[in-house]
């Protein structure tokens, strides 16, 4: 049955109103639910009973606020297998790529309920005598989240739990892709034990209720995944409002192949992160950098290795790449290959398949004959797409690697150990991988990029409350005993 999904403002479930389908891109005659689309007074609303319970859970002992992340972990945990149903069914995430990233939700619960009791702080001496300083930190208040729909869960879990840890309330704007995960996370941290208007949730398009959010001047941070179009929007919005703000707006990620690497290894690592999650995730290889003395064996080998993935429903457990999102996503896909052709590469495969049901299904597409100046090179394209482009050696691999706008991810495979350490230190990106897919990160470390693929301080792990916190110091005189 169709669910209505509903806005949760101080601690409420509205009436949902009008609303739009979401429909399954694995079968297009599946109706999941009807979401409906916030205005702007809406929006104001869920900030105003953000703002209101701010004083009250930054109050609260950091044990209360462990409690509530470490109860909502449990839950996930144990609701691991219908999640990733729901996940696979809304967003077209193969199975068990879906199910694990609902227990990486659970995970990411736990570390934050444990940074709840981790905040810490300093007592120093003063310079001056007498006195001492403490340096503490402090919620930064209401937090506008706004994420997208290709990790339903761990991403808005991923901003939202550190969020709470440190004290703050939140309004968040998840994807319009995937109402259905946002209901469930914000449901299950709300019966947890969230005060009311701790946590809000607000359906609706970037237009508005992403603006609305961006510029609220009773915003005190904004935290943002998406494009690069509308995250420097975003960025820029907030600026003028004098909003915190971090954005995470996707990457070109360069895979370095070397003569000397293991051949295997290198087309299984390629393989995973050219096309698994259906290639729609920003730390996906897209660029595949590889030297002349193993492209023709690598290519060959990943095409047989691309070949044998079956394209599918994602709640078939033989499917390895999953639909496409959306109508407009497929479109996209489609219209870059094209290019890439029209620039003079070879793209092989990147056609519609068809299955039992209707679906967005498109078969991974590998462009061969590739330089780097092609716009396949230039611009993310978000889909099950790579493309080759064929070095003389590690040293023109580097510059080419480097050569982007973007700087998220970065990988090389080889087994030369000063090659590896070499490429760690000179690549321009926020995350280096050594033998091992450019996509798929730990829950535990930083999270994020440089140029144009980030803006702010990063996510996940303890480095997060450099954005969900304050630092603030005091000076302590006691005066005469």
């Amino acid at each position: 049955m169709s669910t209505h999904y509903r806005h949760l403002i101080r601690g409420r479930w509205g009436d949902p109103g009008e609303a739009t389908p979401n429909v399954n891109p694995s079968d297009l005659d599946d109706t999941i639910g009807y979401a409906p689309a916030a205005d702007e007074e809406t929006v104001q609303e869920a900030v105003a009973a953000a703002a209101d319970a701010a004083p009250s859970w930054s109050a609260t002992t950091p044990e209360a606020r462990a409690d509530v992340l470490d109860s909502a972990a449990a839950e996930v945990r144990s609701r691991q297998a219908e999640l990733g149903g729901l996940l696979a069914r809304e967003e077209g995430k193969p199975i068990a790529e879906a199910t694990a990233e609902v227990g990486r939700a659970a995970h990411l619960l736990r570390f934050f309920a444990g940074e709840a009791l981790r905040v810490g702080g300093d007592l120093v001496p003063s310079v001056r005598s007498g006195m001492t300083v403490e340096v503490t930190r402090e919620p930064v208040g209401v937090v506008g989240v706004i994420t997208p729909w290709n990790f339903p869960i761990a991403i808005p879990t991923w901003k939202i739990a550190p969020a709470l840890a440190w004290g703050n309330t939140v309004v968040f704007k998840p994807a319009e892709n995937t109402p259905g995960m946002a209901g469930e996370l914000v449901d299950i941290l709300h019966r947890a034990g969230l005060p009311d208007g701790a946590l809000n949730l607000v359906y609706g398009t970037g237009a508005v209720v992403g603006r609305a959010l961006a510029e609220s001047p009773r915003v005190d941070a904004l935290t943002f995944t998406g494009s690069v179009g509308v995250g420097r929007g975003v960025v820029a919005q907030a600026a003028a409002a004098g909003t915190r703000v971090q954005a995470e707006m996707g990457g070109k990620n360069p895979m370095v192949v070397l003569d000397d690497a293991d051949l295997d290894l290198a087309i299984e690592a390629c393989a995973n992160g050219a096309y698994f999650s259906t290639g729609q995730r920003c730390t996906a290889s897209s660029r595949l950098i590889v030297t002349r003395g193993i492209h023709d064996r690598f290519v060959e080998g990943l095409l047989a290795r691309m070949r044998g993935m079956r394209v599918g429903h994602a709640l078939d457990p033989r499917t390895v790449v999953g639909p496409v999102v959306d109508a407009r996503q497929l479109e996209q896909d489609e219209r870059y290959l094209r290019v890439a052709a029209e620039e003079g590469g070879e793209v092989i495969g990147g056609h519609r398949v068809e299955r039992d049901t209707r679906g967005y299904f498109l078969s991974p597409a590998l462009v061969v004959g590739t330089d780097n100046a092609m716009r396949i090179n230039r611009e993310e394209v978000f889909g099950p797409v790579a493309s080759v482009i064929e070095v003389a050696d590690y040293d023109e691999a580097l510059h080419v690697a480097n050569d982007t706008d973007f700087g998220l991810s970065a990988g090389i495979c080889t087994g030369s150990l000063a090659a590896a350490k070499d490429f760690t230190r000179a690549a321009r990106a926020g995350m280096v991988m050594v033998n091992a897919p450019t996509a798929g990160v730990d829950y535990h470390v930083p999270f994020g990029g440089m140029k144009g693929s980030s803006y702010g301080p990063k996510e996940q792990g303890s480095h997060a409350r450099e954005f969900f916190s304050f630092v603030k110091t005091a000076y302590v005189n006691p005066g005469r005993p």
